[in-house]
This record gives C-alpha cells, sequence and structure tokens, in this order.
C-alpha cells in the first residue's frame, strides 16, 4: 500500500489550528524553541487530544508521521520555525 504525504497546513488543520501561513507562523514563534527534554507530544500547549494524535501518529509511523517529524523539528528550532515551508 502507498504511503499519502500529507502537508505541513494539512497537519495543523487536523490538530484544529490555523492553516494560513501567517497562523503556523505565528503558532510556531510562539511555541519555539521547545526544550531538547520535551517530547513534541508532552508539550504543554497541546489539548489531550492534539497531543494523542501526535504520539498515535508518530508510534504506529503512519501516513502523517514525517509531517509530525517536521512540526517536531520546527518547534525546537530558535527562529520559530523560520527555515520550514509551512505551506509545504
Amino acid at each position: 500500500m502507498e504511503k499519502s504525504f500529507h502537508r505541513f497546513s494539512e497537519l495543523f488543520s487536523q490538530l484544529g489550528l490555523p492553516t494560513d501561513a501567517t497562523g503556523i507562523w505565528e503558532f510556531l514563534k510562539a511555541h519555539s524553541p521547545l526544550a531538547d527534554d520535551v517530547l513534541l507530544a508532552d508539550a504543554p500547549f497541546w489539548t489531550p487530544a492534539q497531543a494523542s494524535l501526535l504520539r498515535e501518529e508518530l508510534l504506529e509511523d503512519a501516513d502523517w508521521a514525517e509531517v509530525v517529524d517536521q512540526l517536531n523539528i520546527a518547534l525546537r528550532a530558535t527562529s520559530g520555525g523560520r527555515g520550514v515551508n509551512q505551506t509545504q
């Protein structure tokens, strides 16, 4: 079975967050940098449902895992995800 590839904005939609470039940028800016010792899904700004979605997608290595990894990297950047193409 072929894996689907999802855009960064689609993950934000799944998380119930703004999906436009400005909204994504503002979210990354507000929550970066995420400390190295905090797992992405354990970050204090997620709702329980959002944290659960992130955990499940990574544990199952689901179609969303790649873009969840991109979010993880973006949130750990000191520039608020500046090097990430948010609409990717």
